[in-house]
């Protein structure tokens, strides 16, 4: 007989699924294993004895497909002048830095340029409808994202399933339900946006620093603030995150000094294009707003009172293009929401509770940053005192819904954020459960429904209905299915009859407002009841997404007991 300290746990064979995601559940009559939800039982040939990369080209092709489908749609601002919408602010933007000095251009612009120069015409293609354009700005859209956002969400999700101990087969079917996700594909692809190309970065930061490359992962993120300012939803989880890593089990003052070294680099090498072309414009006498349209930043204004500072000075051109950037990244001159979005501050103004116009601007500013600062808290503390790898999803997804629901200036679309890392957990240990299903599921299926609006603008409704219930029948959720719902006990993964009510309650009311949007007129003088009905039940239910995400985050890092008494129970 062996002795313990020389067993070897038997080597798990590709395919080879003995992990706890779990996407099998066993007939209680037969006691054959079978698939627990459609996708898993479309993917149920591959169990086994078919390699994962034999798979992988099928999901890639398969979610390639829904993809370019959604781009044969309408898109943001379609036929609908003088201000267009995000796509031709997309397009705008090609058009300007086709022509702008080497310090504001864009690569895209100039492979556009070279494709059809009319496309991105100065002054003369604005508003420009041409189907050509339409193929190629999609395209733009799709092979970004296969270039930066799958790869991202492949290399991530093998290295956290590894960590959790989930096998190959199990793993293919998270994939694919991330990868499927119904919001992601109608805004990027449908409403047209390049959200995929932050949250790969984000994703790859996400990786390195479970593989302990915490410098890789300082650089990625990075590259995702660089993107898009919406990454601030995760940077006080990162941060409390790396910060935790310096500091426990034992201080490490060489891995603080080398993160912020590598930070403050990689911030130096993104923002010096920008900086360096300034400096060669002013060289050659290029003035930094050939137009003269542009204002000065508010920020310059007020270093401009408090320093003297001449526009023919060769630093005011790198000053005036950092001002710019940080107003731009700032946007407190926006006021604290455009549109209709479900969080605690539309909520409270829309449904007439508090109207907050009343307030000045910077009153308003104070409660965001207060809110926002409380409701990040928990989760950031919790972090950076238990700063396991397996917990960075939990932590950013928490850190995000609270960004979400009390920062200022969010969009709408900005729920992709906390969906991301709240999605991903689909591939971690008991991912696929009723449990964890059920809630993951909610929260992709509550935040494609609060798009509604946004999407009926864009003429999206058929991609919307299509993806949103695609998405639900392959997951085996409402309102295709209530089988999970119905399902097993609370010891084997199922649902507790309290979260079985309160989801079935917010699916219940998604059915009952679209059939009263699509067939009952709104009073009148009320003609935007319906958006704030919409808005009223998104934010109850986000508001929830984030309570049960800050459980499972603490619950999971054992800082208050939660999780080791679970185990405890378990094993007696």
């Amino acid at each position: 007989m062996s002795s313990p300290s020389s067993h070897r746990p038997r080597r798990r064979r590709k395919g080879d699924d003995t992990g706890s995601a779990s996407s099998v559940e066993v007939d209680a009559v037969t006691g054959v294993s079978k698939p627990a939800f459609p996708l898993a039982a479309f993917l149920w040939p591959a169990k086994g004895s078919i390699s994962q990369w034999a798979v992988l080209p099928l999901i890639l092709m398969a979610v390639g497909l829904f993809r370019w489908a959604t781009g044969f749609w309408g898109y943001s601002g379609l036929g609908k002048p003088p201000m267009h919408g995000d796509f031709e602010a997309q397009r705008h933007w090609m058009e300007i830095t086709a022509h702008l000095p080497v310090s504001q251009c864009w690569v895209l612009a100039k492979i556009g340029s070279f494709v059809n120069p009319l496309w991105f015409a100065l002054h003369t293609s604005r508003g420009l409808d041409d189907p050509s354009l339409k193929v190629y700005m999609r395209a733009t859209v799709f092979c970004s994202e296969y270039f930066v956002y799958v790869p991202a969400v492949i290399v991530f999700l093998r290295h956290y399933s590894r960590l959790q101990g989930i096998g190959a087969w199990d793993y293919s079917v998270a994939l694919t339900a991330i990868l499927m996700q119904p919001a992601t594909m109608l805004i990027d692809h449908g409403h047209f946006q390049y959200n995929t190309v932050m949250l790969g970065f984000v994703l790859a930061s996400m990786s390195s620093m479970l593989a302990g490359r915490y410098l890789w992962g300082c650089v990625f993120f990075v590259a995702a603030l660089g993107f898009k300012q919406m990454a601030l939803f995760y940077a006080p989880a990162v941060f409390a995150y790396l910060l935790g890593t310096c500091i426990s089990p034992r201080l490490d003052i060489p891995r603080l000094f080398k993160i912020a070294l590598v930070t403050v680099l990689a911030f130096v090498l993104l923002f010096s294009p920008l900086l360096l072309g300034s400096l060669y414009d002013s060289y050659r006498n290029v003035p930094p707003d050939p137009s003269g349209v542009v204002q000065s930043p508010p920020l310059l204004t007020s270093i401009r009172e408090r320093v003297t500072l001449s526009e023919k000075s060769w630093y005011f051109p790198p000053i005036l293009q950092l001002t710019q950037s940080i107003h731009r990244i700032l946007p407190f001159s926006r006021g604290l929401f455009e549109d209709k979005v479900p969080n605690l501050w539309c909520a409270l103004h829309a449904s007439g509770v508090h109207k907050l116009h009343q307030y000045a601007p910077a009153t308003v500013q104070r409660a965001a940053l207060a809110a926002t600062s409380l409701s990040i808290m928990p989760p950031c503390l919790v972090i950076l005192a238990r700063p396991r790898r397996e917990l960075l999803p939990w932590a950013l997804a928490t850190c995000a819904w609270a960004f979400f629901l009390c920062s200022y200036q969010v969009h709408e679309k900005s729920s992709l954020l906390p969906l991301l890392p709240m999605t991903v957990l689909l591939g971690g240990q008991r991912g696929l459960t009723s449990s964890t299903r059920a809630w993951i599921g909610f929260a992709n299926v509550l935040s494609t429904w609060t798009l509604f609006p946004l999407l009926k603008k864009d003429e999206l409704r058929v991609p919307y209905f299509v993806l949103t219930l695609l998405w639900a029948w392959l997951m085996g959720l409402p309102p295709t299915s209530l089988a999970l719902y119905r399902g097993s006990s609370i010891a084997n993964g199922g649902l507790r009859v309290g979260t079985r009510i309160l989801h079935l309650s917010f699916y219940a009311a998604m059915v009952v407002w679209h059939g009263v949007e699509a067939f009952v007129p709104t009073p009148k003088g009320k003609p935007d009841l319906w958006v704030v009905l919409n808005v009223l039940v998104g934010a109850a239910g986000f508001g929830i997404c984030y309570l049960w995400c800050l459980w499972g985050l603490v619950a999971k890092s054992e800082i208050v007991g939660i999780g080791l008494s679970r185990k405890k129970a378990k094993g007696s």
